[in-house]
């Protein structure tokens, strides 16, 4: 496969799993301060699919597109407020979550055990994002940001990290198998 088609491999990986990410993101179910929503399950699987580096790539192109004005975070909402809001460090914890998760499954094994495991430390990661931006964009206390920003996401992070491990490994297993994702030898997307 020559560069272009490479290149051109990538870009459509990025694209579907950034549009992906956009529409699970309505899915939600309003709390106080942050509502819970499907943009989580989307970075699992993303992150799972496409490995680390394809899997951040689609999460900057996801809050590049909503920063730019595109409803695509949860409640169909855009744009730089956003992204500087209270719920922002959730978003920018989204891109290092991917990379991580996807990180720790090149290093491992793509299972879905250790997509798991993997999929429970990038809820962590974006979980920690977004209670830092919490706590200062709304100058709260340790306490109070923790009870808003993290506790109520806990049990439905681990539903979510169960759900986007399964579902990305039987993905990223069917994709191979039909010769639309290649994988390298160092079990990273080619």
């Amino acid at each position: 496969m020559n560069q272009q088609s490479k290149r051109l491999r990538v870009m459509m990986n990025v694209a579907i799993f950034a549009a992906v990410t956009g529409i699970l993101a309505q899915v939600e179910i309003p709390l106080p301060l942050i509502p819970i929503s499907g943009q989580t399950l989307a970075v699992g699987i993303a992150a799972v699919v496409l490995g680390s580096r394809q899997g951040a790539l689609a999460m900057i192109c996801y809050a590049l597109i909503g920063a730019v004005g595109v409803p695509v975070f949860a409640g169909f909402s855009g744009g730089l407020q956003v992204i500087v809001g209270p719920s922002g460090g959730y978003i920018f914890g989204f891109i290092a979550t991917a990379f991580i998760t996807g990180f720790i499954l090149e290093k491992t094994k793509f299972t879905i055990p250790m997509a798991f495991i993997a999929n429970i430390i990038g809820m962590f990661v974006t979980l920690t994002f977004g209670t830092i931006q919490l706590k200062f964009v709304l100058d709260l206390d340790w306490n109070a940001a923790l009870v808003a920003g993290v506790y109520p996401f806990l049990v439905v992070g681990f539903i979510k990290a169960f759900l986007a491990s399964w579902i990305g490994i039987t993905v990223r297993n069917r994709l191979i198998q039909a010769n639309l994702l290649k994988v390298s030898p160092q079990k990273g997307i080619a």
